[in-house]
């Protein structure tokens, strides 16, 4: 009997030999822990404006506020706990991000597969539309979309799975059609399986490697793109902490010394895409055979 956990062993063995894969990965745990847990841990409420007090605005780290509250980040300019406010950020950036991930995932490799599958006209003309697609900037889609969707969370993943399908759909484009070749897919064809049933049952899982190397990118691309978009305005609302919009709010104050408003945000958004980065370097470098060790 074949043991089906040998791979996973195997590909969990090979990963730890990374130490900066490690940490990175504890790293993106320990984020996604504290966005999970962040109504529960973060000292104050953001959305909560009873909790505000406008005479702590754009207080330094480690001031003593009204009642012996410590800010030990700082305050905004509305009085927000900053690292009250960033772990909320982080509960935001990690839903859209994973959200728009994994919709643009399903969209994109459904779009690609079928085109492979199906060959011909069919083939043609999805896979010109993706080559269209993609040649125009990611965030250029993305800040067409939400000028015209508006701002809030539904429209933000909107723009971001349109902005970032196309990538899925080549990548499984790509590989359903080496697949699409072999012999194992026409034995199956020669029996009364469905079609569909063809795709999805052997020809979709053997492109999964390329495709989840794909995702871990584009996860942290879609995070990236969501504070781009919130810093300019155009995605998430000013009273929703995401960490582009906290950016966005100290902006106007770095110049006069009040550096903490967005440089503490930006850390922890940098921190986070360059950890998903890594675990997407070393997962890709362990999938693909020529860059094996």
């Amino acid at each position: 009997m074949i043991d089906s956990a040998a791979p996973i062993a195997r590909f969990w063995f090979e990963f730890r030999q990374s130490q900066i894969a490690c940490v990175a990965l504890l790293i993106i745990v320990l984020i996604a822990a504290l966005a999970l847990l962040s109504p529960w841990i973060a000292p104050q409420n953001p959305y909560d404006l009873a909790t505000l007090v406008l005479m702590d605005a754009r207080r330094p780290p480690g001031h003593v506020g009204a009642g012996g509250y410590v800010y030990w980040l700082g305050t905004d300019a509305q009085g927000r706990d900053l690292l009250s406010a960033i772990l909320y950020g982080l509960r935001i950036s990690v839903q859209i991000g994973l959200a728009a991930g994994a919709v643009a995932f399903v969209v994109g490799a459904t779009l690609g597969t079928t085109a492979a599958f199906l060959g011909g006209r069919v083939e043609m003309l999805i896979m010109r539309f993706i080559d269209l697609q993609l040649s125009f900037p990611a965030i250029l889609l993305a800040l067409v979309l939400s000028a015209l969707l508006g701002q809030g969370k539904v429209q933000i993943i909107i723009a971001l799975v349109t902005a970032q399908y196309a990538y899925f759909a080549r990548t499984a484009h790509g590989a359903a059609s080496a697949e699409r070749a072999k012999e194992y897919v026409e034995a199956a064809l020669s029996t009364p399986l469905p079609s569909h049933k063809v795709i999805f049952r052997h020809i979709l899982p053997n492109c999964l490697p390329p495709l989840i190397v794909v995702a871990t990118v584009q996860v942290a691309n879609s995070i990236a793109l969501e504070a781009t978009l919130s810093f300019l305005g155009l995605g998430l609302p000013v009273t929703e902490p995401s960490l582009g919009t906290l950016i966005a709010n100290g902006f106007q104050y770095m110049l006069s010394g009040r550096y903490w408003i967005s440089i503490y945000p930006g850390v922890a958004l940098i921190v986070l895409i360059v950890a998903i980065n890594l675990v997407g370097d070393q997962i890709r470098d362990q999938l693909n055979p020529r860059l094996r060790r």
